[in-house]
C-alpha cells in the first residue's frame, strides 16, 4: 500500500470511528449492555473500506466532509450489524473477527441477535440526520441502503451462501451469490457517496457503479483466496474456515491461479470505468490496487 493510501484510509477511518463513537455516546442509554454490544463490534478493528469509498466518491465533487459523515457511519453499522449476524452459531458459528472474540462471544447470543438488529435500524436513523443533504437526497440514499443491506442485496447473498452450503455452485451461481452478499453493499457505498456529493450525471454514475461492481467481487475474490494463502492470526479470523465449512470458493472453483487473474481482470475493468470520469480518482485507483494486494 502507498504510504498516501495510507494516511487516506486512516485518516477516514479516525474520522468515521469518532463520529460513530459520538453519535452512539449521545443515544439515550436505556439498555447499557446492548449499547456496549453495538460500541464494541463497530469499533472492533477493520480497515473500513466501505465509509472510505462514501467519503473518497463524494470528494471527487468536492463536497464538505462533515456532509458526508452520516452516510459513512450508516454503511458502517450495516457492514457491522452484518458481520454480528455472519457469525453467529446458526449462520458461520465463527468466535473470531479481527482477532477478537465475536460478539456472541463477547456478550451472549441473544445480545448479539439484539445489538445486529439495532445497528440496523440506527444505521437509517443516521442517514434521515444528515440535515445538510436536501431531504429528497436522503430519503434516495435510505433508499438505496435498504436495498443493498436486504432482499435484494446482502441478505438474499447471504441467503444463498447458507442454501449452498456443502454444494458444488457453478462460477456463475459463485459470482451471483457473492455480487449479491459482498458486492451490494460496496457498490451502495459508491452510490451513497455520490449521492451526498451532488454528482448526478448519469453517465458519470454508471461509471462509478460498474467500478463498484468490479471492486466488490474483486474483494470477495481475494477474500477466497486469503482463506487459502493467509494464516489465522494475520486475517484476524478462523483460516480455512471455507474448507471447513464446505463452500464453494473461486480458489476451489477455478485454482489459485485463476483466481489470482480473476482478480487482476476486475482491478482493470475497475480502472478502464475510473478513466472515464472527469475527475481526479488517483485515491479511488490505488484502493482498488489495495484491495486485491492485501493480506488480510
Amino acid at each position: 500500500m502507498s504510504e498516501s493510501l495510507q494516511t487516506t484510509l486512516e485518516s477516514y477511518r479516525q474520522r468515521v470511528d469518532a463520529f460513530i463513537l459520538e453519535r452512539l455516546d449521545s443515544v439515550e442509554p436505556n439498555a447499557p449492555v446492548l449499547r456496549d454490544a453495538m460500541r464494541y463490534s463497530l469499533l472492533l478493528g477493520g480497515k473500513r473500506i466501505r465509509p472510505v469509498l462514501v467519503y473518497l466518491t463524494a470528494e471527487l465533487n468536492q463536497a464538505p466532509t462533515q456532509q458526508v459523515d452520516y452516510a459513512a457511519a450508516a454503511i458502517e453499522a450495516i457492514h457491522a450489524y452484518s458481520l454480528i449476524h455472519d457469525d453467529l452459531p446458526a449462520m458461520d458459528d465463527d468466535q473470531l473477527r479481527r482477532g477478537q472474540p465475536t460478539c456472541h462471544i463477547a456478550f451472549d447470543e441473544a445480545t448479539a441477535i439484539l445489538a445486529g438488529d439495532a445497528l440496523q435500524s440506527w444505521a437509517f436513523s443516521l442517514l434521515t440526520q444528515a440535515e445538510q443533504i436536501p431531504a429528497a437526497t436522503r430519503l434516495t440514499m435510505v433508499q438505496t441502503l435498504s436495498q443493498a443491506a436486504g432482499y435484494q442485496g446482502m441478505c438474499a447473498g447471504q441467503s444463498i451462501d447458507i442454501m449452498a452450503t456443502g454444494q458444488n455452485q457453478s462460477i456463475n451461481e459463485l459470482e451471483k451469490m457473492h455480487r449479491l452478499k459482498t458486492g451490494a453493499l460496496i457498490r451502495a457505498a459508491i452510490q451513497l457517496g455520490a449521492q451526498a456529493g451532488a454528482i448526478s450525471d448519469k453517465s458519470e454514475l454508471q461509471a462509478l457503479d460498474n467500478y463498484g461492481a468490479a471492486i466488490g467481487l474483486a474483494f470477495q475474490v481475494r477474500d477466497d483466496i486469503l482463506d487459502v494463502i493467509a494464516d489465522t492470526e494475520t486475517l484476524g479470523k478462523p483460516q480455512g474456515s471455507d474448507i471447513e465449512h464446505h463452500k464453494s470458493t473461486y480458489p476451489s472453483l477455478l485454482g489459485l491461479t485463476e483466481a489470482e487473474h480473476k482478480c487482476q481482470n476486475l482491478r482493470h475493468q475497475a480502472l478502464h470505468e475510473l478513466d472515464t470520469l472527469p475527475y481526479n480518482t488517483s485515491k479511488l485507483a490505488a484502493l482498488a490496487d489495495f484491495i486485491i494486494q492485501r493480506n488480510k
